[in-house]
């Protein structure tokens, strides 16, 4: 694993402090919340309701705890701000030691172990499954849960249903299938471990004395064997075995993902730096299996929702990866299309964005969020020769590793993320939900057209060298020095550069839009790369929380 800071990289507190300043100009939306416990993992959760400026919707949380009192699976409700609605000193204003009034916690799972990853159902997003340091994955009904108070000497709750099959503890590779109930998961045994969420209404036919959610407190089918586990495990919570059990990895199993279009078709990486395809149609064997996808381990693999021949990879070599299912053969031989490098430190969560196919997020133990856009790679005419390839975006807002983020699905281009502070600060962390800019994503042409009405707002006195104002407009944001400004005219923004003088403010040249996702806008000092940079903070209510940890 690489260490952050070296060379003539700002430090972690520089480069906070310069996104910070940025975050009115490049955010259209952020929220920070501190969390007294970290958490591993965050999820979306179904949207509960729509209101004209905000929505409201599920989030999925964990608090890893010290033991002074139990782990828990939190479900919180969030309220996510329309775009084009928060005021740019609104968002920048926030304090990092304060909950967020967006994020109110709503229940509380005592979980049995640590919470190391968390993934909903999509058929029925209330269901979830959890990873803990234990061979089994537990499935939740969190809706049907009761709400627990998390106090010292507290039992556990009761999942709904255990899926049994590892030999060995299954930490992290955790997925759900997008097509069918389906469960796969990864371990230390080596094994990538199918199931069906359906066997176990099956199961529960043939038993009429299961009429009731464990959670609830009723009776159960089949009951959980203790074999390999690590935690108290509840008794009376059904149980249910693989459909398959698949070998071929060398080494502890990270990550696994369904692919979009089929449920007998998946994908898994591990420590032994192999990407692997499977069939559940012929056989437990692989079939395609890339000996040496990376350089070091593999954390984390997605399969492209828009376009199932693409699979991102990203490792402990600091590197993503993404692979075309059509240049892979069964020999293993294949090179990925692109090799993407932004970080500076080991790769946790690669994701692709349901709003773009050419879209996707990668985030880091360096603390960094990168966004990157595959069809960009190549794109000549940059002036930033620093930027990597395909890199338009990156969210510096937290200051120790970004163990996990996930895109929204019900408000696009909405990304909720959340780092282990417990390097940085000595315990808790933190989440942030977030928005970029529109002007940064949307087509060239579509912004360049928006931003042609705003040239007569924008006007330099002859006289003065002075930025002038109609009365209507209201600037959101003011910086000495050179900086970018975001002016709002009650519907639209724009972007500009401006420079203050000793007693006036002038244009020194309209941002090229144009240029924009080749890191071309530097506001107030800009980054290191040229590339957007944004991350973020906020204040509050009631707490949520969790803890990070990863071996590599």
């Amino acid at each position: 694993m690489k260490e952050r800071g070296k060379g003539t990289e700002p430090s972690v507190d520089e480069r906070y402090t310069q996104w910070k300043s940025l975050v009115p100009v490049l955010y259209d939306w952020l929220a920070n919340h501190n969390l007294v416990w970290p958490s591993l993992s965050c999820r979306w959760g179904p949207q509960l309701e729509q209101a004209t400026y905000k929505n409201r919707q599920r989030l999925y949380l964990s608090e890893q705890t010290d033991g002074s009192v139990p782990n828990t699976l939190v479900i919180a409700n969030c309220e996510v701000v329309k775009p084009r609605v928060a005021a740019a000193e609104h968002i920048s204003q926030f304090n990092e030691e304060a909950r967020s009034p967006f994020v109110k916690k709503f229940k509380t799972i005592i979980h049995p172990g640590e919470v190391n990853r968390i993934r909903e159902l999509p058929q029925n997003s209330k269901i979830v499954a959890t990873h803990t340091d234990s061979p089994d994955v537990l499935i939740w009904d969190v809706e049907a849960q009761p709400n627990r108070h998390a106090v010292l000497g507290a039992t556990n709750s009761r999942p709904d249903l255990i899926l049994t099959g590892h030999q060995d503890n299954a930490e992290f590779a955790l997925a759900m299938c997008p097509t069918e109930p389906f469960v796969l998961s990864g371990g230390k045994d080596k094994s990538v471990v199918l199931w069906s969420i359906q066997d176990h209404i099956s199961t529960l036919a043939a038993d009429t004395g299961a009429t009731k959610s464990p959670g609830s407190g009723g009776s159960s089918a089949k009951h959980a064997s203790k074999a390999g586990g690590t935690n108290d495990k509840p008794a009376d919570s059904p149980s249910i075995g693989p459909r398959g059990v698949y070998q071929g990895h060398g080494d502890t199993v990270e990550d696994v993902q369904f692919c979009p279009s089929s449920a007998q078709e998946f994908c898994s990486v591990g420590d032994d730096s192999c990407l692997i395809l499977w069939d559940a149609r012929v056989g437990s064997s692989p079939v395609v299996k890339v000996e040496k996808a990376h350089d070091a381990d593999l954390h984390c693999v997605d399969w492209n929702p828009h376009d199932v021949n693409f699979i991102l990879t990203g490792s402990a070599d600091a590197t993503v990866r993404m692979f075309d299912r059509r240049n892979l053969t069964s020999g293993g031989v294949g090179l990925p299309v692109h090799k993407f490098e932004g970080h500076s430190a080991a790769v946790l969560c690669v994701q692709w964005s349901p709003d773009k196919s050419s879209v996707f997020g990668s985030s880091a133990e360096d603390g960094i969020l990168n966004i990157w856009d595959h069809e960009k790679v190549g794109n000549v005419g940059s002036k930033m020769q620093n930027v990597p390839p395909g890199l338009f975006f990156r969210h510096a807002g937290h200051r120790d590793k970004v163990v996990d983020f996930h895109w929204n699905a019900s408000d696009p281009w909405t990304i909720v993320s959340v780092s282990d502070d417990c390097e940085s600060t000595g315990g808790g962390g933190t989440l942030q939900i977030w928005r970029m800019i529109d002007l940064i994503y949307r087509p060239e042409e579509e912004v360049l057209a928006e931003l042609d009405s705003f040239k007569s707002h924008i006007l330099t006195s002859d006289r003065s060298s002075e930025l002038e104002l109609g009365s209507e407009r209201e600037v959101v944001e003011r910086r000495l020095g050179v900086g970018a400004w975001r002016l709002w005219d009650g519907a639209d923004w724009s972007l500009n550069v401006v420079e203050r003088t000793d007693r006036s403010l002038k244009v020194v040249e309209t941002v090229p839009i144009g240029a924009r996702s080749e890191g071309e806008v530097q506001g107030g000092g800009g980054s290191s790369n040229g590339a957007f940079q944004g991350g973020g903070r906020d204040a509050s209510e009631e707490s949520c929380s969790g803890r990070g940890k990863r071996e590599s």
